[in-house]
């Protein structure tokens, strides 16, 4: 199976290499090829739902490239993700334009929710030098808990991240970041998953949650829902 990672990558997919060996950088890099392996044309609905708020969100998936779009003070944003096996990429198309979104915007939140355009694009999978440090139960599941260290002169809010991949399907699970204090952030919990066709399950919920880092009080939560495809190809970028 596949599992999608994100919303851009949090929608991640569960796939058949998962981690076989306790090696923690195969370990992430299997994480990572789980998202360029996935291929669905008709596109994913879904919302970002903070309280009362709900933010309407849509998603692409073509292997590679990842492309989702969202309405923000009325104003329709579009972006795209380029994934590979040692590298990211993240743009937004600006009047037809494809830009590169700026580095110092990435730990800003989405549309006023607890998603910033870092957890969107999940940078941190991206560290080199993971640690695993053994393996834990997350929901009933068994995990390989991996830490990952924020190198020098790179942007973002976390300066260390903790994230669990399921030992049989190499799916992350959870994830927490943290400052340079050691204080907890962010966390993200998968709740959900739906299966939308006869090898492929995609995210249906997950739950974001800030922290404060002095206390680990949890601030807010938004959890990040995406329905079941209806078949019909939908209207946006491809």
């Amino acid at each position: 199976m596949k599992f999608i990672r994100s919303l851009a990558c949090f929608v991640a997919l569960v796939s058949p290499l998962a981690a076989q060996e306790p090696d923690a950088s195969a370990i992430l890099a299997g994480a990572r090829l789980a998202a360029t392996l996935t291929q669905i044309d008709e596109g994913l609905e879904g919302t970002l739902t903070q309280g009362s708020k709900r933010i309407p969100i849509t998603l692409f998936l073509k292997g590679k490239d990842i492309q989702f779009q969202f309405t923000e003070n009325g104003k329709l944003r579009i972006f795209h993700m380029r994934l590979g096996d040692e590298l990211f990429q993240l743009f937004e198309i600006i009047d037809g334009k494809t830009v590169n979104f700026p580095p110092a915007k990435l730990v800003e939140p989405i549309a006023g929710t607890d998603l910033t355009y870092e957890d969107l694009a999940l940078r941190f999978f991206y560290w080199p030098n993971p640690t695993l440090e053994g393996k834990e139960n997350v929901g009933g599941q068994e995990c390989y808990r991996l830490r990952l260290d924020k190198p020098k002169n790179i942007a973002g809010r976390y300066q260390g991240v903790y994230v669990w991949v399921h030992t049989k399907f190499g799916a992350f699970m959870r994830i927490k970041g943290h400052d340079a204090n050691g204080g907890l952030v962010k966390e993200f919990q998968v709740e959900k998953v739906m299966n939308v066709s006869k090898d492929i399950w995609v995210l249906e919920k997950m739950q974001v949650a800030t922290h404060d880092p002095k206390t680990n009080r949890r601030l807010s939560i938004t959890d990040v829902i995406f329905k079941k495809p209806s078949g019909k190809a939908l209207k946006g970028l491809r």
